[in-house]
């Protein structure tokens, strides 16, 4: 089996040298082994792993394996974590523009024997590594804003930052995570180059506290009332905290209507401050982001 380190020559640039170290790093601290795969049965089992996850009705699969064997016939990205034989964890992205210039990756998940070893974070330090190697320094990908876990992952242990927020992006999603609301996602960016990207990879993601920028005057744009629903203040602050509530998957199957309320507020909230040019820094995993506005009211 071929990993990261493999991939990359002795003359290739220190940057990928470090990414592919701290790919083989995470990949150890997690104790699977994660390599690019391309045999159908191989990408078979990805798309058997990632219904299996995602919970999609038969007739509605994620991917399939023909659709994976094509798209690494084409160059793209599908990779798998092994601990042994079993896959616990997958990854998979396509070159989009300008020109394969950038990557963007569509799914990542991992499987529940396999979660809290990091296994997550070392794919996309795999996937990064790759990235590098093909001369790609940027990879994007959408969240929903309202998962507080992937919020956290992608914003502080990976530096990733949000570029736009898309309302209802995917439409319509009848699955096991997803329930039946709308699709709202926030489009990350991926600087695969930049100081905190690479400071995330070697274990030392740039942290926030919120409740030390609101003693210095953050305004609280988006919070949540004693019953947990979203109640909405003033964003007039250079620097404005937005709340996402603990458990949105939870919250949607004990009170839709409540989770229905929180997409719209966030939506709102969010969604408008990134539209009037803010700019998201970091996310505290107390259940805030962190907003930057260009100039205070």
């Amino acid at each position: 089996m071929v990993g990261v380190t493999d991939l990359v020559t002795n003359t290739a640039p220190p940057l990928r040298d470090e990414a592919a170290a701290a790919a083989d790093g995470a990949a150890l601290a997690s104790g699977v082994r994660i390599r690019t795969l391309a045999e159908v049965a191989e990408l078979g089992a990805v798309a058997r792993l990632f219904e299996a996850i995602w919970q999609r009705a038969p007739r509605n699969p994620l991917v399939t394996a023909e659709l994976l064997r094509a798209m690494v016939s084409a160059g793209n990205y599908v990779a798998g974590a092994f601990d042994g034989p079993d896959l616990l964890g997958a990854c998979f992205g396509f070159f989009g523009e300008p020109a394969k210039g950038g990557l963007h990756s569509h799914i990542a998940g991992v499987a529940t024997p396999g979660h809290g070893r990091g296994i997550g974070f070392a794919l996309k330090q795999h996937q990064r590594a790759w990235a590098l190697h093909q001369g790609v320094t940027a990879i994007s990908w959408t969240f929903d804003p309202l998962v507080r876990r992937n919020a956290h992952f992608n914003l502080t242990k990976l530096a990733a930052r949000p570029e736009h927020y898309l309302p209802d992006f995917y439409g319509p999603m009848t699955d096991g995570i997803n329930s039946t609301g709308d699709t709202d996602r926030l489009m990350v960016a991926w600087d695969l180059a930049s100081p905190a990207v690479r400071t995330a990879a070697a274990g030392r993601p740039d942290r926030v506290d919120a409740a030390a920028l609101r003693a210095r005057g953050a305004a609280v744009a988006l919070a949540a009332d004693p019953a947990g629903a979203p109640v909405a203040g003033p964003a007039d602050a250079p620097v404005v905290l937005v709340a996402v509530p603990p458990d949105i998957e939870a919250l949607r199957r004990a009170d839709p209507g409540q989770g229905r309320a929180w997409r719209a507020a966030v939506r709102d909230v969010l969604g408008g401050l990134l539209a009037e040019g803010a700019a998201v820094t970091g996310f505290d995993r107390a259940g805030w982001y962190v907003v930057a506005r260009e100039h205070s009211s």
